[in-house]
This record gives C-alpha cells, structure tokens and sequence, in this order.
C-alpha cells in the first residue's frame, strides 16, 4: 500500500493560491454542452493558461485529446461539484500527519492552479514523503511529462510492495 498525490494540497489556503488568470480560465463559463466543437475549444483555452509550460502540447493533438475526452464523458456540473468539494474541505494538514505508507509527492514546479508551495506543504505533513517537483510542469498530464510520472510512480509502487514483502 503506497499513496501517490499529485497537483493537490493540504488544504492550507496559505499554500495554495491559484494565480487570478488561472483562476479565470478554470472559471470561465463553459459554452452550450450541446455544441462539442465549441466546448473542446474553450478546454483548449483553459488548458493554454494551466498547462505545462515546459512540455508544451501541439495544438491539433491536445483537440484530439480533449474531443475525445468530451465525447467520453463531458458533464459540466460534475466539475463544478469537484470544486466545491476541494473548496468545502478545508485544511487537512492534521489529518497529513495521519498517514502512515510511503508517500510521493508529485508537483509541477509551473502549475498556476495549485502553486508547487502546495505540494511542498503535502510533503512537510506526511512524515518520510518524498518529493518531487518537476520544472516546467503545469497543472495538467501533458504528453511530454508522462513518461516521468510512470517511471516515477512505478518506482515509487515498487520500494513500497519491497517494503511490504
């Protein structure tokens, strides 16, 4: 048993203030669910502002990606339920120090929505995390950063079953 967080926080909102053009693009109102063109169009542009920077993704393949994501599975209110519950939960630092398997702490060092500051204080709360903070990492799964997050997650899964044996 093992526990991997990525772009999330301890719910210090000290630690975790998105930047307000981040904020905005993750807020901005969606347009008519029933226009999927439309749709993947704004997720473009709300992914231009929270995206990887440093992993930058071609415009036509992050389309495709994101069509097929809306044509999967696009439900509006569920996002919305999601951000209330982030915001509804609070400060979890306490319950941080509860946790007691190995830990890896994932964060983009250029994610605009949860600052990598939020990441750090995960770590700092869970005894023996590790941290890692990868540069140039937005607040998205961007193609260029994934071989490291598998690597680094299997790794992570790996020391932790050896731990267990």
């Amino acid at each position: 048993l093992s526990l991997t967080s990525i772009m999330s926080s301890s719910g210090n909102r000290k630690a975790s203030r998105a930047k307000p053009k981040a904020l905005q693009a993750l807020l901005s109102k969606p347009p008519d669910p029933n226009d999927p063109d439309r749709v993947v169009e704004h997720l473009v542009g709300v992914f231009g502002v929270i995206g990887s920077p440093g992993y930058p993704t071609d415009r036509a393949e992050l389309k495709r990606m994101l069509a097929r994501s809306v044509h999967r599975s696009y439900y509006p209110a569920g996002t919305a339920r999601q951000l209330v519950a982030i915001v509804a939960s609070g400060d979890r630092r306490a319950l941080l120090k509860r946790i007691a398997v190995p830990t890896l702490v994932i964060h983009g060092a250029a994610d605009p929505l949860v600052p990598v500051e939020a990441g750090r204080d995960t770590a700092r709360h869970i005894a023996g995390a590790k941290l890692l903070v990868i540069e140039g990492m937005g607040h998205d799964l961007a193609p260029g950063v994934q071989p490291m997050l598998v690597e680094a997650i299997a790794s992570h899964c790996g020391a932790a079953a050896a731990v267990v044996s």
